[in-house]
């Protein structure tokens, strides 16, 4: 038997309460009203973990302190700040949401979350948070972890993979905000939202007995706390195998150099450097031009992508200083002491960082 709806009004209470005496306070972007850094970082923690995000975002500031200064620079600025972090889709929304926040916006982030919200990159949740962190509106996220802990807190049994269900979630959320807040308070409510997603109702074996609201909890009062949030549609992840031709070559008195061409558009690492990426071994020998003999084999490494698993096959050769390039193609040879400057994905990163001698 779940508790009575009018328990609920404790939620928010409650809920602030416990955030400012036992959740998260020394993060780098806690205590600032600044939306850029408040924007900042709530793009990086998309789908990120907040100890991944930490020296990404003061690197990030030290070399992007203002909007201004993120619009004003290059795409390829951008991705080498990024390169690593991942889903660089963000990244490219990131600079252009910068460049309109500059261009029609006057340097300044709107105030209220509708507005926020149609610029690039910034859906519903990530204005939400915004707005109440930085203006103390009344208005609640919904990401990911919060909708884990409201589906729990109400037994929600919406498939939440539909659209409908997301949208009454959605208004479900906005009917537990606290009453008549004060900038303060929205400030705690929506960190404590983040906080109870992240560290307390967690998807596997949430810690209920931490947990400030576990007395208004209808899947713990049920023992049901594994059946929520509902999703009935699965997310097919395909494997494949890439192979990486690592096309190196000596330069006297400098660094050796590597071939990194431009990723296409659209797809897997779009718009980054990367080494060429052929399907197959032969396909790898044949762009370089070698005997296979010339050719060195380095270990696979796996790589996890939202949908995809990558298997990566790096074939490392040697081209002979001064000699031509094999197979006309665009790119461009890059010094191994000067990748900091190149957006790289983060497996590409590491293997040349890595290289045998």
């Amino acid at each position: 038997m779940s508790p009575p709806v009018r328990d609920l009004r404790r939620f928010a209470p409650a809920l602030i309460r416990w955030q400012r005496e036992s959740g998260r306070h020394g993060l780098p972007w806690q205590g600032t009203r600044d939306p850029y850094r408040v924007w900042l970082s709530e793009i990086m923690l998309q789908q990120t973990q907040v100890a991944a995000v930490i020296g990404y975002y003061d690197r990030f500031l030290l070399r992007f302190p203002d909007v201004r200064s993120l619009a004003a620079a290059t795409s390829d600025e951008v991705m080498a700040q990024w390169s690593g972090l991942g889903y660089y889709s963000r990244a490219r929304n990131l600079h252009r949401c910068a460049q309109q926040v500059v261009e029609i916006h006057c340097g300044v982030f709107p105030v209220q979350a509708a507005e926020l919200e149609q610029l690039p990159g910034i859906g519903a949740s990530t204005a939400a948070a915004i707005a109440a962190f930085c203006h103390g509106e009344r208005i609640s996220i919904a990401d990911g972890n919060v909708r884990r802990v409201l589906s729990r807190l109400l037994a929600f049994g919406g498939d939440l993979s539909a659209a409908g269900p997301q949208r009454e979630m959605w208004d479900l959320a906005q009917s537990l905000l606290p009453a008549s807040p004060v900038p303060q308070d929205m400030v705690a409510y929506t960190q404590g939202l983040m906080d109870l997603g992240s560290g307390v109702c967690s998807r596997t074996r949430p810690s209920c007995e931490k947990c400030p609201v576990a007395d208004l909890c209808a899947a713990k009062h049920q023992g049901t706390t594994d059946r929520y949030p509902v999703k009935t549609r699965k997310v097919a992840r395909r494997h494949e195998s890439w192979w990486l031709l690592v096309l190196r070559r000596s330069v006297a008195g400098g660094s050796a150099q590597v071939w990194l061409e431009r990723r296409p558009a659209k797809g897997i690492w779009a718009g980054l450097f990367c080494v060429p990426v052929l399907a197959d071994e032969a396909a790898a020998l044949a762009v370089a031009g070698v005997d296979p003999a010339a050719a060195q084999a380095l270990p696979a490494v796996s790589h996890a992508l939202t949908h995809r698993e990558l298997r990566l096959h790096p074939v490392l050769v040697d081209v002979a200083p001064g000699g031509p390039w094999p197979v006309s193609t665009e790119g461009q040879w890059v010094a191994l002491d000067n990748l900091a400057a190149c957006g790289l994905p983060a497996p590409v990163r590491a293997l040349l960082e890595r290289l045998p001698a």
